[in-house]
């Protein structure tokens, strides 16, 4: 799906549709993202457009589906073995997305995997392993997913998920699973979109779901403010790029499902925007002196059209490096 395809979605649908924000603010020792905050909705808004939230289907590649239209992008795999889904959208959704599970198979819910602890991915944990799901994710989805957080952007606070909703299955670096006659390969990024992003690929299919490192046709979101990392984020780039070919099919935490070439000029643009914006911090700049001689606007056409726009991606970039 191209970024000007129907399945892509203006900055309005991308907050309604329950897309991560970006902080308001980074840490103690970082700028505020001002600019940013003006334009975000806060999660109880969020949650509740996810109660009319259209949930489409998109097969992708032997029985594996995608589902868009609720929080993040949903991988599903089902099987004799139950269903795998990859991230949990919104619980509001609950309604819309079992009738779309329904409707590629009759098979229970076995597998969740949580590529991190925001709650546009994990807020259906509860449900999903109510219907019978075990829930695996990084040890880090685990720590923050049961333990009091914030998102000040979102003008919320979360409090710890119940005991049902958190992974039951955790890990460090890497885990294998083996269902549905699909290898399931779960390798952690580092800090980079959060403190807990992992990649799952499904390596007979030759799908990889790199999670929120990879905003397809938008500028990304950062939660410095819970770990995040930009030069992370440019890492994960990277390591997804050298992972795929050109025949791999890539499911981004938001926006249309792509292909090399897209990552290919995703991680151009991270690459060069910071490289940019920290020539303009090392003379000594301020943030307003930064964003004023517009160092992305050579991408803001592509890439500043979602949630984060481009004089806020600016500041978002200033505070990471």
């Amino acid at each position: 799906m191209a970024c000007g395809s129907p399945s892509s979605i203006s900055r309005r649908t991308f907050i309604q549709s329950g897309a991560f924000a970006a902080i308001a603010t980074w840490s103690q020792s970082r700028v505020a993202g001002t600019l940013l905050a003006q334009q975000v909705n806060d999660a109880g808004q969020m949650r509740a457009a996810g109660a009319s939230a259209r949930i489409s289907v998109h097969p992708l590649r032997r029985t594996v589906s995608v589902l868009m239209g609720s929080g993040g992008n949903i991988i599903v795999l089902p099987g004799p073995d139950g269903k795998v889904l990859v991230d949990a959208g919104y619980a509001t959704s609950q309604k819309q997305i079992g009738k779309a599970l329904n409707a590629i198979s009759n098979q229970p819910l076995n597998h969740l995997i949580d590529t991190h602890w925001h709650f546009d991915h994990t807020d259906g944990n509860e449900w999903i392993h109510a219907a019978g799901a075990t829930i695996v994710g990084h040890e880090n989805t685990r720590r923050r997913l049961s333990t009091p957080q914030r998102i000040p952007a979102f003008r919320g606070m979360f409090p710890p998920s119940p005991t049902g909703a958190l992974p039951a299955i955790v890990f460090g670096d890497r885990k294998t699973l083996h269902l549905n006659d699909e290898e399931l390969l779960l390798e952690y990024y580092g800090p980079a979109h959060s403190d807990s992003d992992i990649s799952v690929r499904l390596a007979r299919a030759d799908i990889l779901h790199t999670g929120d490192t990879w905003f397809n046709c938008f500028y990304p979101f950062i939660d410095y403010y819970n770990g995040g990392s930009f030069d992370g984020m440019v890492a994960a780039a990277a390591r997804n790029l050298r992972s795929v070919d050109d025949q791999t099919v890539i499911v981004p935490g938001h926006g249309p499902v792509g292909k090399k070439a897209q990552l290919v000029e995703y991680d151009d643009m991270l690459r060069t925007i910071r490289e940019r914006v920290a020539k303009l911090k090392k003379q000594g700049r301020s943030v307003q002196e930064t964003i004023a001689p517009k160092p992305s606007a050579s991408f803001d056409g592509k890439w500043g059209a979602g949630l984060v726009p481009p004089d806020a991606f600016v500041e978002l970039v200033y505070a990471g490096v």
